[in-house]
């Protein structure tokens, strides 16, 4: 079952949800995984019931703790515009202030924390895995943007108006631009067929670490798409994502 809970960081109050393991031990601490999308508009953190991959992750041991930072939906106009232009920057300082609320928790390891999100989730992971005050232990990104130079204008315009417009912010709000500031282990997965977030932004990010002798994971399903769905794949993806959080948060 989820639990909810608020927190306030820089003047906001955020909410989230904690999911805990089969037969919880409050006199234990256990590795957390962070679960996030936090893209412009959406909401996970809902009062609704699901049976999903976070209660796969909960029951081999974690604390699933999901935020949704500034830029998401349903918490008023000011909310969700504040990361206009500046796609990145709030989100990822929110998420970075979520692992470390997880981390205070009195049945939480703060030394063993993991983030991970699809799509946009994926961007973010990257973002805070390089963020100066990086909290975690581990990140695995799917399916990432990595430079909104790389996405579809009709998406990325909404946001960030065009790069002539907007030179700074795109650079700014860039995993590329950010990369040799990756602080803990980290895996990429992405399809090759990819019918959402081109390929490149995943081969352009490797390649900027390896450019620079830096190392990262990467996972890659020949011939699927932006779902890695069909064919068993789905459940490849998150039990590769299991044993890499195993590997760096146990």
């Amino acid at each position: 079952d989820k639990e909810f809970f608020t927190f306030e960081t820089a003047g906001n109050i955020l909410n989230g949800y904690i999911v805990k393991p089969r037969n919880f031990d409050s006199t234990r601490r256990y590795p957390v995984i962070m679960s996030q999308y936090s893209g412009p508009g959406s909401q996970q953190v809902l009062n609704r019931w699901t049976m999903d991959w976070e209660d796969y992750f909960a029951n081999e041991g974690y604390i699933v703790v999901c935020v949704d930072g500034r830029g998401t939906g349903g918490r008023g106009t000011a909310f969700r515009t504040s990361v206009y232009k500046q796609l990145g920057t709030y989100e990822t300082a929110d998420q970075v202030a979520a692992a470390r609320y997880a981390g205070n928790l009195p049945y939480t390891d703060s030394s063993k924390i993991g983030i991970y999100g699809w799509s946009y989730g994926g961007y973010e992971s990257i973002m805070c895995a390089q963020s100066s005050e990086c909290p975690y232990a581990a990140a695995v990104s799917v399916a990432p943007v990595t430079d909104w130079r790389y996405y579809d204008t009709v998406y990325a315009e909404r946001y960030m108006l065009t790069p002539g417009q907007n030179e700074s912010g795109y650079q700014k709000s860039s995993a590329i631009s950010g990369a040799l500031h990756l602080s803990c282990p980290l895996l990429v997965i992405y399809g090759t067929e990819d019918d959402n977030v081109h390929p490149a932004n995943a081969l352009q990010y490797v390649s900027t670490l390896q450019s620079a002798g830096m190392l990262c994971d990467m996972f890659v399903f020949p011939n699927m798409n932006h779902s890695i769905n069909g064919c068993n794949a789905r459940q490849v993806v998150y039990a590769k994502m299991l044993d890499y959080f195993d590997k760096n948060l146990k």
